[in-house]
């Protein structure tokens, strides 16, 4: 019987170090949702960006990515901020995607304009920087560097020494 009950002991203190453990994680990681404000962003592209993404501002969080939509017309993502009700950003304002490091994850750096006039909840950022293709970035430099791959240049144009044409109007 004493057996029994110094064994639901300790199992009750390892249930009650786990609940901890996990309250302590969920509230350090910043895990759960910002509750906030709404705004909206368009970028030409969101790789490594997914809801729950965090939005920073000067290296400080300030939120995450809500939700991303497909614009089905301009077939452009558009993402959901929820910001941080007592953080204002300024209409003028740029946000683009960069990444923590060359392996590290992406999140949103937003760029706070000088304008006077604060976006409003459910306001858009117009000036926005989708995310680098690194893959691409680097086939490219190993290609040559050129902007478009596949084109070669042009080779100069007579290039023949022994030409029939004297520009100085000789034999």
């Amino acid at each position: 019987m004493q057996n029994n009950t110094v064994e639901t002991l300790i199992g009750a203190v390892v249930i009650a170090i786990a609940v901890f453990f996990l309250v302590f994680a969920y509230t350090t990681t910043s895990v759960g949702g910002i509750s906030g404000y709404d705004l909206t962003a368009q970028f030409n592209r969101v790789d490594g960006v997914n809801v729950g993404t965090d939005v920073e501002l000067s290296g400080v969080k300030i939120g995450t990515v809500s939700a991303i939509v497909l614009d089905p017309k301009t077939y452009q993502p558009t993402l959901h901020l929820s910001i941080k009700r007592d953080v204002q950003i300024p209409d003028d304002s740029s946000v683009k995607i960069t990444s923590a490091g060359l392996l590290g994850s992406n999140y949103l750096s937003i760029s706070p304009g000088g304008s006077d006039t604060m976006l409003k909840p459910g306001g858009k950022i117009t000036n926005t920087q989708g995310s680098v293709d690194l893959i691409g970035l680097v086939a490219r430099a190993m290609m040559g560097g050129s902007e478009s791959s596949g084109n070669a240049k042009a080779p100069p144009q007579n290039l023949n020494p022994q030409s029939n044409t004297n520009p100085q109007g000789g034999p």
